[in-house]
């Protein structure tokens, strides 16, 4: 059963919750970046991308840019930017996007609950990206960045939820983009109870997106167990920060995609072949989002395809089931060649939040043809999840974006 932690968290005072808070560090280039924190100085992306602080001649991963990071935050806990709570709590993190709104605990999870599959991932990590974190936490001696976990809903979590959002909340504030964020403090005792209690009741939780972040996370609570031959378990790097959202709340956009070339056939002859394995039929030059599952829309010099997958072409099985594998399987890799999508230099992702209008500008500045997904479903996450698989790369794109800043888990002394 999960153990799903209250933990003494450091958080931005009051005042500067809103110039503080920002959008993970990875969706971020260096040089946006730099722009980002020209623009807001107290933005947390100078600890997040502490390279920002540097010239660009300087190796973004060398020692002295995690150093930066280190000093920075623990700065501005010096000068009262952040304050470090005082008893463990948990804490209710409300994110409202184009008037729909998703609400979660930020809270710890166990890194055992990660090794013993308690915790379920659906996605592969990479080696340096996970390095980079690994690093960043060691030097900061804290998890700055929370990781989006998800958890089927549970009433006494709920009604507990619904008890305190009636309270004036800590933080309220919209962003630029037009998120508004809101954070209230659960710090009665017997509603912490109540919570730890019914996650300890939970059998799966999910990760919904920052695999990186946590196995990082793991990775330097390994680290530290095996320096610390004495630990207790009780120590704050066994845990890493997160934020728990039950599944009815959450929405998965779609993750689409562009491809460079169609592997030396004419436009017609891609089509040709498209229609064959698919079920085609032209819009015309404004498209329009895929409307259920098995289906997909086409972009193809100027004009817009809906494609439907023949249902006897839906293979049963969690992964090869999902659109984005038949796409892969029935067109991508017999017909373009793209054999392995997360190699391959002539494939590319954009995210749903683009729209179609993305993927129409990706291929006016030289991509051949574009595709646009039907959303894979939190259910279908579940099932690849519970069934020990992984998903292809690229399959689901949650929004809105969790900001980071506002929660900080610290790991050891500064």
């Amino acid at each position: 059963m999960a153990v799903i932690k209250p933990f003494c968290a450091i958080r931005p005072a009051v005042s500067k919750a809103e110039r503080i808070a920002a959008l993970p560090y990875d969706v971020y280039n260096r040089t946006e970046a730099k722009e980002e924190v020209k623009k807001h100085p107290e933005s947390f992306l100078n600890i997040d991308r502490a390279e920002t602080q540097f010239a660009d001649t300087v190796d973004i991963y060398s020692p002295e840019v995690y150093q930066k990071a280190h000093d920075i935050l623990w700065g501005m806990v010096e000068d009262g930017s952040f304050v470090s709570e005082e008893k463990e709590c948990y804490y209710i993190y409300e994110l409202t996007m184009d008037g729909r709104s998703q609400t979660g605990i930020t809270a710890c999870a166990s890194i055992d609950d990660y090794e013993a599959g308690v915790i379920k991932k659906h996605e592969n990590t990479r080696a340096e990206k996970e390095k980079d974190r690994i690093n960043h936490v060691n030097a900061c001696n804290a998890q700055t960045g929370p990781i989006f976990l998800a958890y089927r809903s549970n009433p006494a979590i709920n009604e507990v939820v619904e008890a305190v959002k009636k309270e004036k909340a800590l933080y309220d504030f919209t962003a630029e983009d037009g998120v508004r964020h809101r954070v209230w403090v659960i710090s009665q005792e017997r509603q912490i109870a109540t919570v730890e209690q019914a996650f300890a009741g939970i059998g799966e939780i999910y990760i919904a997106d920052g695999h990186h972040r946590a196995a990082s996370a793991v990775r330097v609570g390994q680290m530290r167990r095996e320096s610390h031959p004495s630990y207790t378990g009780e120590e704050e790097f066994n845990y890493f920060l997160s934020v728990l959202f039950p599944d009815e709340q959450l929405m998965i956009m779609d993750y689409n995609r562009v491809v460079k070339d169609l592997n030396g056939l004419t436009d017609e002859e891609f089509l040709e072949k498209a229609s064959e394995v698919f079920q085609v039929e032209e819009i015309g030059a404004k498209g329009k989002k895929p409307g259920k599952k098995g289906s997909f829309s086409m972009y193809l010099k100027g004009r817009w395809y809906h494609c439907s997958i023949k249902p006897e072409d839906i293979p049963q099985d969690p992964v090869k089931g999902l659109d984005v594998s038949v796409l892969q399987d029935k067109l991508l890799a017999p017909v373009l060649g793209i054999q392995d999508p997360k190699t391959d230099s002539r494939i590319d992702f954009v995210g749903g939040i683009r729209g179609l209008e993305g993927l129409e500008r990706r291929c006016r500045e030289g991509c051949a043809a574009a595709f646009a997904m039907y959303p894979t479903s939190i259910e279908e996450l579940f099932a690849v999840a519970d069934a020990g698989l992984l998903m292809p790369p690229k399959s689901t794109w949650f929004e809105p974006k969790l900001r980071s800043g506002l929660f900080i888990h610290p790991i050891g002394n500064p």
